[in-house]
């Protein structure tokens, strides 16, 4: 089986930790099982993947659209025979469709990573819709709900939750209380998301203001990690004008970041818009506690007050209310962090994504129970 997986991802992120995730694990599968990644040359995701252990090809995208990465596209599915396409984001999606219009292409599987709508414009409804899509994978039930809304084919969608890889190997990048000379009794709190409206860091940086300033805890430190973008000099402006600047570190984007979850007290999630973050499943990996927003699938893998908390999107009073307590209350905390987890290898690994997908790729290539019967 010959697989072409489609990126035009331009920075590393979630989606890009599973395509990486799911190849890895389905060169270990049984059977013979080749995975290509085409993605965009010496954009973030390339310059992650390209010296490791899968096959990447690149190529340039000066604009969104370009024709260059359609023609890679043909090209490669000659090249390797390819069985089927999986389409990793929207931008890919579109030019995988443009792609049909010029040569002949094997089946099409889309993953749906968030839970953003699927607008409802000509275009976009087409493209979704196109009848070389034979799935479109779910990272929740969450998405999949919101996703039917504006597929025409109901039964092309699978709920499939990613996860996490079991087990994880640490090198140990640094150590952060050093790093950022922090004594042995201040609280890391720690949130891994780049800056995109999506993670909706105003209220990451009103959680610190009201902590901080409004309920004077000054024992707490938070770390940020992810991509700056745009937004970044206005989440940096708004920091220094409440005068938190010592109590917050913004470190950018850090290589395999995840290895630094461990170090967190406590992981916060502050997003408005979310398929599954990978950092809630590395938290409960690594057994921190996790406090999030209730927004997309996070509902289906934390439980308010079992195994996490949970709170509205835009809330920063309650998400910092939620993490004075949680801070205070070790033995809640160790609950959490041993739930979370025991429901991570039960349910959330890679290992069982890798499974699923090739399950699905099965029925896409062979008929409904994988067989061909």
């Amino acid at each position: 089986m010959n697989i072409l997986h489609l990126s035009a991802a331009k920075n590393w992120g979630g989606g890009e930790n599973h395509i990486e995730n799911l190849c890895l694990e389905l060169n270990l599968a049984v059977g013979n099982i080749q995975n290509i990644i085409l993605c965009v040359k010496d954009a973030g995701f390339h310059k992650k993947i390209k010296n490791g252990k899968l096959k990447v090809e690149a190529v340039p995208m000066l604009v969104k659209f370009d024709l260059r990465y359609v023609s890679k596209i043909l090209s490669l599915t000659k090249k390797y025979n390819i069985d089927l396409i999986h389409i990793h984001d929207s931008t890919a999606l579109t030019l995988g469709v443009m792609a049909t219009k010029l040569g002949k292409l094997p089946p099409f599987v889309l993953s749906k990573k968030t839970s953003f709508p699927i607008k409802n414009r000509t275009r976009t409804l087409y493209k979704y819709n196109h009848p070389q899509i034979n799935k479109i994978l779910c990272v929740s039930e969450k998405t999949k709900e919101i996703s039917s809304r504006n597929i025409e084919d109901h039964s092309k969608l699978q709920t499939i939750y990613h996860g996490t890889a079991i087990p994880k190997i640490s090198s140990g990048l640094f150590n952060l209380r050093e790093r950022l000379d922090l004594s042995a009794k201040k609280i890391i709190v720690g949130t891994v998301a780049n800056h995109i409206r999506a993670k909706n860091l105003e209220t990451w940086i009103e959680i610190i203001n009201y902590v901080i300033n409004i309920r004077k805890e000054k024992n707490f430190h938070f770390v940020q990690i992810g991509s700056y973008t745009d937004r970044s000099p206005k989440y940096k402006e708004r920091i220094d004008k409440l005068n938190l600047s010592e109590h917050v570190s913004m470190l950018g984007f850090i290589p395999n970041a995840s290895e630094l979850i461990s170090q967190f007290d406590i992981s916060l999630i502050t997003s408005q818009s979310e398929g599954i973050p990978q950092f809630i499943y590395e938290s409960f990996y690594h057994k921190v506690p996790v406090i999030s927003t209730n927004v997309g699938g996070i509902p289906e893998i934390i439980k308010d007050g079992e195994n996490g908390f949970l709170t509205n999107a835009h809330e920063p009073q309650s998400l910092a209310e939620k993490l004075i307590a949680l801070s205070r209350n070790k033995d809640l905390m160790k609950s959490f962090t041993e739930r979370s987890y025991k429901k991570l290898i039960e349910n959330f690994t890679t290992t069982k994504m890798a499974e699923q997908t090739l399950a699905e790729y099965k029925k896409v290539l062979y008929g409904k129970n994988g067989t061909g019967n």
